[in-house]
């Protein structure tokens, strides 16, 4: 069959069936206003129905080519009750809930609702295939036989939650029971890949007046290279090289004129990335598929509206909340955040006390939001939750953002977010909590679509690889060829056993897998096919699907069916950075700390970056803490500790014992630090807290005395403020005072900083900052394994003069105009925040 015959393979079907159906009208004498052609999908009525009309050269009786859901659509059906099952999951899993606890299992209800929806989801399509009248004794019938199959006390969870399915599902009506009284003049049913239970049920209680048909046609012998047209296959590296790859190959076939395009969904998040790509070049995109509702922007906006409105809320959660927020407040946020990220308020409750008074918007902002999530705290039933969400979706100005979006839309009508649910769900008037009601909307979601608009004339199609069975395209391309996303090993859905899916008459995976073989092989079909799969995942080799390499194994040998990348390469004419050099005059230093000084030193470009221009990097509120969060809850502590141990002076071990463990917990507190996260470091804290209570004894028997810790000093120099924190304040034996730092890094990084003491800065630093003309200073290591050790600076006091002298030149060089180049070697780049702006590894190594 060549390219040319099989691009009108689909067609030759069509009118081979429209030929058999109106011999078989005309035998039957029946006209063909009352004959009834039932196809596998939506998408194929209008295929029949044009099919019919070029086969009849525009004749104007057409049989009524249907869906079963959608013939069923057009007949006055009976009302569904609120405890049948709808397929809507909000309505679901509020019914699945009250048959958990009506069977005992209350306590695990929320955890069960989901499992339960999905066991009678599957049950209700076999279900709905038995008529009315027989569905009960069915149920009980199975019932009695599902029983027998799952008596083993480890499945006694999972046989509760089978015996309410099946219970549920005989026991619902549903909305396609109109259709075993309808009795038209001929009934045909066009089979695709699999069987449908309840279209064969309707065709054996038509009798004589029902007629099957396959609408399955392609070669026995597994595709014989005869029978194949212009076949492509592309192995590709990874995931993006994949997406990259179809794409091409999209792009390829329009440009050849072939429209419309095949674009295979088996992969969602490729075929995602896929048509990312395709909408950047301005492709025409109808997608049959749709995504989850759950990942859309509208969805994540109402997510963060609940999330923000627990009683244990974090910053991120409710700052999250706010910038989707409409209005001219972001600014005020934005200065708020920062505040908040750089005191490291991770709990929203701290987030108030915390802001100046002059932040008069951002404190405004705040109280507003906190208002809107006392709305939503207190237990109330469904009906109730839908209300005050819309109303606190109104009050922030979200609601017009909902309201505006197709996606949006899509959330408000599946949550009944408008009011039109309170009808549907005055049944369910049981409380729900905050968190339970969260649990609904996000179950909801998830089971959820969208499915964007189509465009007018699309030039892509994206659909499922069974839903190509009767359809014309020119081309067809397959990414997602790889073992893990095309296999024939299809899980079939639900709980449900090999025998138990025998017994109720659930499809099987043998089942399953034969028509994933016959949908490929009909795929196969299309005059123009291009394979990709990724032959790497997460750094582990995939292989080709075992349907690509049999199909590979039935190829003569002069097959040549791999093919060179489909990308188009065009040339990038290398363009190397010279190492910047800015100025900087016009930006004055006015106010310069210890961590300043020392970027500069190291880095003048970082200092640039960083500090006069302030490109720092936000912090983050809810990441795990590390060791520099330990190193400042011990700074937090020892103040407390030696503040307290001043205003009551005690030589008692076990004394000083009990007040720093109080001040220990006065810092976790303060710190907003919880005891889980803080564990790692509190089992090292008891030998942390010994060294360092030995260590202070044998420093009060040489004569020092604390004076003050945590002490915030400036020093002006000119035009220019020295400005830091010293971390403690000793009195000496002398009358002098010793600066003192305290360190929590390895002994030998403590050492090497007192061997370079030319090098170190940051003693003769905050030695600057006091107004002494003698003084002493060191670091105290305050080691996790090893004993607390004083490290002293003995020529501190030459230092700080050096020092001094050398940050007014610096400042008067900057000042003048000299430039600020990027010199920094070694770990000062390699974790450096400015590293992206010098461009570093695209500059020209001369």
């Amino acid at each position: 069959m060549s390219a040319i015959d099989k691009a009108h393979h689909s067609q030759a079907v069509w009118q081979t069936l429209m030929v058999r159906i109106r011999r078989e009208l005309v035998e039957r004498n029946v006209h063909p206003n009352s004959a009834v052609v039932l196809v596998p999908y939506a998408q194929l009525m209008n295929e029949g129905r044009s099919a019919w009309m070029s086969a009849a050269s525009g004749a104007s009786f057409v049989p009524r080519f249907e869906t079963t859901q959608n013939w069923a659509s057009t007949r006055v059906a009976r009302s569904v009750e609120a405890q049948d099952i709808h397929r809507d999951a909000g309505m679901d899993l509020l019914t699945a809930s009250q048959l958990l606890v009506r069977a005992g299992l209350n306590d695990r209800h929320d955890a069960l609702a989901q499992r339960l929806v999905e066991a009678a989801w599957s049950l209700g399509g076999v279900a709905a295939a038995v008529p009315p009248d027989q569905r009960a004794a069915w149920g009980a019938r199975m019932g009695s036989e599902l029983s027998l199959a799952m008596d083993s006390p480890f499945l006694a969870l999972e046989a509760a939650i089978g015996r309410i399915a099946l219970a549920w599902a005989a026991s619902s009506g549903y909305a396609t029971d109109v259709l075993f009284s309808e009795r038209p003049d001929l009934l045909i049913v066009l089979a695709g890949f699999q069987v449908d239970a309840l279209s064969q049920a309707l065709l054996e209680g038509m009798g004589e007046r029902g007629l099957g048909l396959p609408l399955v046609s392609v070669s026995s012998n597994g595709m014989p290279s005869s029978q194949l047209g212009d076949l492509a296959m592309y192995a590709c590296q990874d995931g993006q090289d994949e997406a990259q790859r179809a794409a091409s190959c999209v792009l390829s076939h329009l440009n050849e004129g072939r429209s419309p395009v095949a674009l295979v969904a088996v992969d969602r998040m490729l075929t995602r990335r896929i048509r990312a790509m395709l909408g950047d070049c301005g492709v025409q995109v109808r997608d049959e598929t749709g995504w989850k509702l759950s990942t859309t922007r509208a969805a994540a906006a109402l997510m963060g509206l609940l999330r923000a409105c627990r009683g244990d809320a974090s910053t991120d959660d409710v700052l999250d909340w706010l910038k989707n927020w409409p209005g001219p407040s972001h600014t005020a946020m934005a200065d708020a955040e920062t505040i908040w990220r750089k005191e490291g308020i991770r709990e929203w409750q701290r987030a108030l006390e915390v802001l100046p008074e002059a932040a008069v918007q951002a404190r405004a902002q705040v109280a507003r939001a906190d208002a809107i999530r006392a709305t939503l705290v207190q237990g109330r039933n469904l009906s109730d939750w839908l209300i005050h969400t819309r109303l606190a979706l109104q009050q922030s100005g979200q609601w017009s953002q909902l309201t505006g979006d197709m996606a949006g839309q899509s959330v408000v009508k599946t949550l009944r977010l408008a009011g039109e649910g309170d009808a549907e769900f005055a049944a369910f008037t049981g409380q729900m909590s905050l968190a339970g009601f969260t649990a609904w909307v996000t179950q909801s979601l998830e089971a959820a679509s969208f499915n964007p608009q189509h465009p007018a004339r699309e030039q892509v199609v994206i659909l499922p690889l069974s839903q190509l069975l009767g359809r014309s395209f020119s081309a067809v391309v397959i990414p997602g060829c790889d073992e893990g996303s095309l296999t024939l090993a299809t899980e079939p859905p639900g709980q449900w056993t090999a025998a138990q899916r025998q017994l109720l008459g659930l499809p099987r995976r043998e089942a399953l897998s034969n028509a994933l073989r016959e949908a490929w092989k009909n795929a196969l079909q299309s005059p123009h096919v291009d394979l990709l799969w990724r032959t790497s995942e997460a750094g582990e080799r995939l292989m080709a699907s075992p349907l690509v390499q049999s199909l590979l194994v039935k190829m003569p040998p002069q097959f040549e069916g791999h093919r060179p990348d489909p990308r188009v390469l065009r040339e990038l004419l290398p363009q190397p950075q010279a190492m910047p050099q800015p100025r900087a005059d016009a930006l004055a230093v006015h106010r310069l700390s210890s961590s300043a000084y020392e970027d500069l030193r190291r880095c003048p470009y970082r200092f640039f970056a960083l500090r006069q221009l302030r490109l720092q990097e936000m912090d983050e509120l809810d990441s795990s803490l590390s060791k520099r969060d330990f190193g400042n809850w011990l700074h937090g502590l020892l103040k407390l500790f030696h503040d307290d141990l001043k205003a009551e002076p005690t030589v008692e071990l076990k004394a000083r014992e009990v007040l720093i463990n109080a001040a220990a917990a006065r810092a976790t507190k303060q710190l907003g630090l919880s005891d889980a996260e803080f564990l790692p470091f509190a089992a090292s804290w008891p030998r942390v807290r010994d060294g360092y209570l030995d260590w202070l004894c044998d420093h009060e028997k040489k004569g020092a005395s604390y004076t003050e810790g945590e002490v915030w000093s400036e020093m002006p120099l000119g035009n220019l403020t020295l400005v830091g924190k010293i971390d403690r304040i000793d009195n000496l034996p002398d009358g002098s005072v010793q600066v003192i730092d305290y360190k929590t890094e390895g002994r030998a990084a403590t050492s090497q900083r007192i061997k370079l003491d030319a090098e170190d800065t940051q003693l003769a630093f905050y030695a600057a900052l006091l107004p002494h003309d003698t003084l002493a200073a060191a670091y105290v290591n305050l080691g996790e394994k090893e004993a607390t050790k004083t490290y002293g600076q003995p020529h501190v006091v030459e230092q700080r003069d050096q020092l001094v002298q050398g940050i007014l030149d610096d400042i008067a060089r900057i000042g003048s105009g000299e430039p600020l180049p990027a010199l920094g070697e070694g770990k000062a780049c390699d974790f450096c925040a400015a590293r992206g702006l010098c461009r570093k590894d695209f500059w020209v190594v001369s």
